[in-house]
């Protein structure tokens, strides 16, 4: 590929592509990775005011590299929005209380980040509290007396000292640094924060409505590996005794009380060896914490939760391909539909206690997450945060069944090529989601590393399967790629692409394979022991080696629960076949290996490892490429178009151009400088 295909990348278009309306067209790559999203919502008591915030990425070759930045707004009805914070100021935690929106901040001569608040009315914002680190989260109690947050206690001095002579060894995974749950009490002559726990972990903490006690998800360690898999939530009072406890196995994920305190909803697990909190419990506290699962037959998986009254629990799922929203009944545990699947993709929600409101953040395959209303089985749109998107070809985007060699049926999307004609073969991206406890949904499928418009403008079919072991088809199907690592799961991936070759729509000379983390372990995994089916593949942040990656992951505990149930002393010579580089002699797919360089999950080495097979046994192109300062995927813009820029050069070149050799490494980033 030529400097012909990167003038088709727009980057020197960025900034004009902002401001200037334009004809029918193509999304650029530095559109795909600026591109606003609405990131979180929060309603108002009486349901009449929504406050949400916006993230915009920073301008690549404009900005310097940083986080994005968040703006509050606020909307009422289906008024236009109107900003509340737009000084690049980073919101988080919004949330109503009274008459002021509350919100996470650091601002001004801030050391930390602190708790504001700004009025509903409009003015400026106001610090409500400051602690001597960082609030990751917090809660208000109901009659506003008392503050609840989340923080680590402040830096040890001494250590900074000990680090300025040179002493800087690091214990691995033992010099702990908690969060704790910390109180403040307002009516105190001088409020102050509290301690209330000292040797767990605390992941969330809220208040029990009606009582003087907390709800705390704790648990033993702040490894990454005990918060996935050793979590509990409990009832604590405000001194810090535990109160009672809420049994449960496995993941956990949100946890919400009813409005009178007395039912506790929690998304968690069907077990310790279930992938993912995708079931939903209910806890009566009348009733000694009696739980239920309310939805045990669900072939999906529950996303989100919210009450509406005291017996109504609104809840989000994700069956297949498609999301619903429906409304539970607690006497009864009848469930009606609030919004059926096939409307959007809807991501969270949020409900104001008392009233009928329901608020959704939710995408489409024609946009990214912006803000409705559900009324009546029905979207109202409240934001347009990209009204560039109504100038850009949009490519046909459906969901898919196929069947497994095994006669297993499994879903996906297929986007066409945007000039697809019937008759005509295309090349084919096939993009293999991480996890593999994830799924995708018919929406918005744009990101740095699937840069879905700008490929299909551009020739390319692509795929994205939900293979064995995904998640949105209920807990049994999650578990069916369990203890067969890079088995019948990634042989899905081959009989879903030979399934688009029967339909005459992708040229089977011309397919390639991308993803990342166990999505990058299915390309290595297609550039290598299924190198016969794949002309192309782009590696990312994968796996490469199942033994060294058991040593070097974060997460060992979770891996041998809910992914190889086993242990690699147990079978060396399997884990050793379930690895690329035990095939590496046997690749000739040109591979591109990119990796964050911090990343902890799945270590560099993985990537540092396949590429030095592949190198030295010389029979096939292969590039590493590392990120400094990214870890699990790439988190800023300018990182995310240089990955988005090299996919799509990798693909052009081996699918398309017929190339043999890799292209040069050099990209066009120093002309674009401004």
């Amino acid at each position: 590929m030529g400097q012909s295909m990167f003038s088709k990348l727009g980057i020197s278009a960025v900034l004009v592509l902002i401001s200037m309306p334009l004809l029918a067209r193509e999304l650029t790559l530095p559109e795909t990775v600026t591109l606003k999203t609405i990131n979180s919502a929060a309603v108002s008591a009486d349901g009449q005011l929504t406050a949400f915030t916006r993230v915009t990425p920073r301008t690549p070759y404009v900005d310097d590299d940083g986080s994005a930045f968040i703006e509050l707004f606020t909307v009422r009805g289906e008024a236009a929005p109107i900003a509340y914070i737009s000084n690049k100021t980073p919101v988080s935690a919004i949330q109503f209380h009274g008459d002021s929106i509350y919100f996470l901040s650091k601002r001004g001569d801030d050391k930390y980040t602190s708790l504001y608040k700004i009025a509903t009315s409009g003015g400026e914002a106001q610090r409500v509290f400051a602690h001597t680190n960082n609030i990751v989260s917090y809660a208000l109690s109901s009659d506003g007396r008392y503050l609840a947050f989340r923080a680590r206690s402040k830096a040890d001095d001494q250590q900074a000292k000990l680090a300025k002579k040179g002493f800087k060894a690091e214990i691995y995974e033992e010099q702990h640094e908690f969060t704790h749950a910390w109180l403040v009490d307002f009516e105190q002559t001088e409020a102050t924060a509290t301690a209330v726990t000292s040797d767990r972990q605390v992941l969330s903490v809220a208040f029990r409505p009606g009582q003087s006690q907390l709800l705390m998800r704790t648990a033993p360690t702040p490894l990454v590996d005990d918060n996935y898999m050793s979590s509990q939530y409990q009832l604590f009072s405000f001194t810090g005794e535990v109160v009672s406890s809420f049994a449960s196995v496995g993941k956990l994920g949100q946890a919400e009380f009813s409005p009178d305190g007395r039912y506790l909803a929690v998304i968690g697990a069907a077990d310790y060896n279930d992938p993912a909190d995708g079931r939903l419990f209910v806890y009566d506290t009348q009733q000694d914490n009696q739980v239920r699962e309310v939805l045990p037959d669900y072939l999906g998986h529950v996303q989100d939760i919210a009450w509406r009254r005291n017996d109504e629990l609104i809840w989000l799922g994700h069956r297949g391909t498609e999301s619903e929203v429906q409304a539970l009944t607690m006497q009864w545990l009848e469930s009606r539909s609030l919004l059926e699947p096939g409307r959007a993709i809807v991501v969270d929600i949020e409900t104001a206690p008392g009233t009928s409101e329901v608020i959704a953040r939710a995408h489409t395959a024609e946009h990214p997450t912006e803000l409705f209303r559900i009324e009546n089985q029905d979207l109202i749109r409240l934001t347009d945060s990209n009204p560039l998107l109504a100038e850009v070809t949009m490519p046909k985007q459906v969901s898919i069944s196929y069947e497994a060699r095994d006669g297993l049926q499994l879903d996906g999307i297929l986007v066409y090529p945007t000039n697809y004609q019937e008759g005509q073969t295309y090349p084919l991206i096939m993009v293999v989601h991480g996890g593999p406890e994830a799924h995708y949904s018919n929406g918005w499928l744009d990101r740095y590393s699937s840069p879905v418009k700008y490929a299909a403008n551009n020739g390319f079919a692509l795929f994205f399967p939900n293979y064995r072991g995904s998640t949105g088809r209920g807990v049994e199907f999650s578990k069916l790629g369990q203890n067969d690592y890079a088995g019948k799961e990634f042989d899905d991936l081959v009989d879903g692409k030979n399934h688009l070759i029967e339909l005459g729509i992708v040229d089977a000379k011309k397919v390639g394979i991308t993803g990342g983390s166990y999505g990058g372990f299915a390309s290595a995994w297609g550039a290598t022991a299924h190198t016969e089916h794949y002309a192309a593949s782009v590696m990312f942040v994968g796996i490469s080696d199942n033994i060294s990656k058991f040593g070097t992951t974060d997460i060992a505990k979770e891996m041998h629960a809910v992914h190889a149930r086993s242990y690699p002393w147990e079978k060396w010579q399997w884990y050793l076949e379930r690895s690329p580089i035990y095939y590496a002699e046997q690749a000739r797919t040109p591979i591109l290996i990119m990796h964050g360089k911090e990343d902890t999950r799945v270590h560099p080495s993985q990537s540092m490892e396949l590429y030095r097979y592949l190198k030295t046994h010389g029979k096939v192109p292969v590039r590493l490429v590392l990120y400094p300062g990214e870890g699990h995927g790439n988190a800023r813009p300018a990182a995310q178009l240089d990955y988005s820029m090299r996919l799509m050069r990798w693909m052009q070149h081996f699918l398309v151009d017929g190339g043999t050799a890799a292209p040069a490494h050099e990209l066009p980033h120093a002309e674009q400088l401004k």
